[in-house]
């Protein structure tokens, strides 16, 4: 199917020449004389992209950008500027107000050819739906790097090793940062009134902990401590911020992705609310085997102590080592120490329903 753009340009030759040049690449165009008209066909239309000059009579192309974003249905489309060299200077108003990318004119066919095919695949990239958790978070952020909305995350930021125990971040300190794990295990809980720990997520290479709180711009809703000895990269808040702010499809993406998790949890607390404490401890091995396990063709094996599993369970310690115990003599699983190896994973799976 052809990628349709709409190109707005009040001069006639400019514009015709830029739809030609678009359309024997086999896009298809639409084309508008001013930013008034350019506004009325986006809506209408809904292209792929938007191409518009900046300098144009009725309504001028910040103008034009600024009625686009006020609308749900254009406001994530790729957005390009064409400027003349006496404009360029002007032209970080445009991007400020969310606009892709620029061209200046003259530019050679090519030049715009590439910038349009660019913009298109990274809106492709980036409309594509991602697991609401944080391995979605993942795959978008390593999107956004291949297209230089992180630039190369880790490159200048600090990386910091932590052993087995040691706590990243406590529930209630500032958000100041993001953090990307490069190596190691880590989970993030919450405390009760009555001091006992619940799990709510667990982590691994190549996620990234710590975003709702400094998207919200409010203090860490949970704490942060090291599972697996690991290595982390700290990303600034205002690193971030800039990611989001810049790149306005990413930041779009991720604001999808936090609303798919808070379905995600939800659904997750409801299993801990009213399922049973067997259903449960089965849940929360195979929920360590999905987040941890390399090669899917092996028993899964994992050292963790009993208190984390019982945080991940939601219950007692001692109710964990019983149901484990039963578990180990009905030869779903095996115990050694800390080590528990995953046997019977689909009688485990049957235990849950």
């Amino acid at each position: 199917m052809k990628s349709k753009l709409l190109v707005i340009e009040d001069n006639l030759e400019m514009r015709e020449n830029i739809a030609e040049i678009l359309e024997l690449a086999s896009y298809e165009v639409v084309t508008a004389e001013n930013g008034k008209i350019g506004v009325k066909l986006a809506i209408a239309e809904i292209p792929d992209l938007i191409i518009c000059d900046v300098m144009m009579p009725v309504m001028d192309g910040y103008e034009t950008l600024y009625m686009l974003n006020q609308h749900d249905a254009t406001k994530n489309v790729p957005f390009i500027f064409l400027t003349a060299k006496a404009e360029k200077s002007d032209l970080r108003k445009g991007m400020n107000e969310g606009a892709d990318d620029y061209l200046t004119k003259p530019f050679e066919e090519m030049d715009l050819l590439k910038a349009v095919e660019l913009r298109l695949q990274k809106s492709r990239e980036l409309r594509q739906n991602f697991a609401p958790n944080a391995s979605g978070i993942s795959q978008l952020a390593a999107i956004a790097e291949n297209f230089g909305c992180l630039k190369s995350i880790s490159e200048g930021h600090k990386t910091t090793s932590y052993k087995k125990k040691d706590v990243l971040f406590r529930e209630g300190d500032f958000a100041n940062a993001v953090f990307l794990v490069e190596s190691g295990k880590i989970k993030t809980f919450k405390m009760n009134e009555d001091g006992k720990e619940l799990i709510t997520g667990l982590f691994k290479e190549g996620d990234v902990i710590g975003y709702h709180a400094v998207i919200n711009n409010t203090d860490y809703i949970e704490s942060a401590a090291i599972l697996e000895d690991a290595v982390v990269c700290r990303i600034p808040k205002e690193d971030f911020h800039s990611m989001l702010v810049n790149h306005k499809e990413v930041s779009h993406a991720f604001i999808k992705l936090l609303a798919g998790n808070v379905a995600e949890k939800e659904a997750e607390l409801l299993h801990l609310a009213y399922d049973s404490v067997r259903k449960r401890v089965a849940d929360g091995l195979l929920l360590l085997k999905k987040k941890y396990q390399v090669n899917q063709e092996d028993d899964f094996a994992m050292a963790i102590s009993r208190d984390d599993l019982s945080s991940i369970v939601g219950t007692a310690t001692e109710s964990v080592i019983r149901v484990l115990k039963e578990f180990k003599e009905d030869g779903h699983i095996q115990v050694e120490g800390s080590k528990i190896t995953i046997l019977q994973a689909k009688e485990l799976e049957e235990l849950r329903y």
